[in-house]
């Protein structure tokens, strides 16, 4: 059927729009059932068409939400209505002679991430993509929603504004604005707080060691220097919402709130603690960047498909390169911890054999079949856009701040993007991306994404650390190189990876192998390294798995050692220059 196109508003035509209200209830929260009512008045075509979202804005990966919806009934003055499903994600209701009606389903709610929806009977989480229709047509009409929370003690928490006349009831301008707001109902903890005169809150669901006071202290510091970037505050009220679970890490941005979900016993260590205000500072840094300033493919959602783009490098790396400077910049840790946080991304990412596989460009146009869906044979094959972009985004900083003695930075590109389309919330092109990031270089940049961007050379780290004091220096591995990782997986030590080209893979050894000897002699996970330190490069050595229950013996000759870990560190004798670069670019001298 074809989508219906909604006539222009004027007071009179206003009144004669559909009236759109969802009440949510979760009478059985044991059951991870929300039971979902949408009322609907003035609705006066023949068929009302309903479809559910695929996908959420800020996870790029079809998540086909649809698979969770049951029970789907229709009614109006009392009767049943009619009503078939014409594709996945897509309802139709024959509603004929009939303008206000009923419509009821429930969702099935038992998946606990910032993504998805999770409903037992300490709470209730759900996204907007993951629960609500679009009515095709109308996705600028204003919506309210009512929570029925299960008890009197749970209560509602959402960055939607309440409505005045309702207990519970909250008014979303479109549905864009309803997709972009995650509601959290149960006995949770909220704290406010102000920062820049604006009110804040920070609701915690779940037990853990998080010290609230301190944590709100930080992250007041983290929206100051992130406002200063941007030159102020783009909303009138902001929800941090987060969850506290086991070994648990992730984060979704939103306009005017983000979900955050951590490791409940997470906040104790300096290392553990610094991490979760890295995921706090890169969530807010998405309040501008992603949810205001976003590609063209991404200006208009399409809820019911992919939105390709290649810009998600800009968008989740550029924000993943602030991610480490943020805290530094609030004094929530020094330089050398700043350093040592980058040397770990270095690491993995010159650890990570698929970046010679697939370009920067191409990871943020798949990222929809791939980031997001790794198998065995990933790390071979693709780079992660948030690991590369990070380090691209490194390298850009780096090369203005040279250039111009830290007088321009990525500073200046972030801030002439938010002017330029994050205001008004216009769409850029790769095009126009490359031609902001030029202006504030002022050079060309043609060579440097076609290299870094477009194929799979190599980056240069050195030749950009250089002139800040710095550079790049590799720690060998002890023992000589196999080329598997492997984990203990129920008393059983399989293995997770082979490296393309690795003296393992050459001997036929595959992920999925459980492995049981090497030289007759049992090894483990947590003694394979050991083990391999008694041999030297090119020696060969007898490797015993079980590859599908049949009993393996191969021979592996084993190559030279190679690189595991990099560390960024200042030069011999850096000269006043050098100094001077580095102290404009991380505030202090180390």
């Amino acid at each position: 059927m074809t989508e219906v196109t909604a006539p222009r508003s004027d007071t009179r035509i206003q009144e004669l729009l559909p009236n759109i209200h969802y009440q949510v209830a979760m009478p059985q929260p044991e059951t991870h059932l929300f039971e979902v009512t949408l009322r609907l008045v003035n609705y006066t075509s023949p068929v009302l068409d309903l479809k559910l979202p695929v996908w959420t804005p800020g996870s790029y990966l079809v998540r086909e939400y649809a698979k969770n919806l049951q029970d789907f009934a229709a009614f109006a003055n009392g009767q049943p209505l009619r009503w078939w499903k014409k594709g996945k994600n897509h309802w139709q209701v024959d509603k004929t002679n009939v303008s206000d009606l009923t419509v009821r389903y429930r969702i099935f709610a038992n998946e606990l991430s910032v993504r998805t929806n999770h409903l037992d009977i300490t709470h209730g989480y759900f996204n907007g993509a993951a629960l609500f229709f679009r009515l095709p047509g109308w996705e600028k009409q204003p919506i309210r929603v009512t929570i029925v929370p299960p008890y009197p003690q749970w209560q509602v928490t959402s960055p939607l504004p309440p409505d005045a006349e309702a207990s519970n009831t909250f008014y979303a301008a479109d549905f864009d604005t309803l997709v972009d707001s995650p509601f959290e109902i149960g006995s949770h903890q909220v704290y406010q707080f102000t920062a820049l005169e604006k009110p804040h809150e920070l609701a915690i669901w779940g037990q853990g060691n998080i010290e609230p006071e301190r944590a709100i202290a930080d992250i007041q510091k983290i929206i100051q220097v992130e406002a200063d970037i941007f030159g102020g505050l783009p909303y009138q009220r902001y929800v941090f919402l987060l969850h506290l679970f086991h070994q648990a890490y992730g984060g979704l941005e939103h306009k005017n709130s983000c979900s955050l979900i951590y490791q409940r016993f997470g906040f104790r260590a300096q290392d553990k603690y610094e991490r979760f205000m890295q995921l706090v500072a890169h969530e807010f840094f998405h309040l501008w960047n992603v949810k205001r300033i976003r590609p063209k493919a991404l200006e208009v959602f399409d809820y019911d498909q992919e939105n390709y783009t290649p810009s998600l490098w800009f968008c989740e790396g550029t924000t993943s390169h602030y991610d480490l400077l943020i805290p530094l910049w609030a004094g929530i840790y020094d330089s050398k911890s700043y350093l040592n946080h980058l040397s770990k991304e270095i690491t993995r990412f010159l650890t990570t054999p698929g970046r010679k596989v697939q370009p920067l460009s191409e990871s943020s146009f798949d990222a929809w079949i791939k980031l997001y869906r790794p198998d065995a044979n990933s790390g071979n094959s693709q780079i992660s856009y948030y690991l590369k972009g990070a380090m691209v985004s490194l390298l850009l900083d780096l090369l203005i701040r040279a250039k111009h003695r830290n007088q321009r930075s990525l500073d200046d590109v972030m801030r002439q993007m938010w002017q330029q389309f994050g205001k008004a919330e216009i769409g850029f092109t790769p095009e126009q991306l490359q031609t902001v990031i030029e202006s504030i270089a002022g050079i060309d940049l043609g060579d440097f994404f076609k290299r870094y961007l477009d194929s799979t050379d190599e980056l240069p780290f050195n030749e950009y650390l250089e002139p800040f004091g710095l550079q790049l220096a590799a720690e060998q591995e002890e023992e000589p190189y196999l080329g598997i990782k492997v984990n203990t997986e129920n008393g059983k030590e399989i293995i997770k990876f082979v490296e393309a080209g690795s003296p393992a893979q050459q001997a036929g050894i595959d992920p999925g192998d459980e492995l049981l000897a090497i030289n007759g002699i049992k090894v483990t996970a947590n003694n394979l390294s050991d083990r391999l330190k008694d041999f030297q490069a090119q020696d060969t050595i007898q490797v015993a798995v079980f590859h599908q229950d049949l009993l393996r013996s191969v021979t592996v000759t084993l190559a030279q050692p190679r690189p595991i870990r990099y560390q960024v560190i200042s030069i011999h004798n850096p000269n006043p220059v050098q100094q001077e670069n580095l102290a404009g670019w991380l505030g202090v001298r180390v």
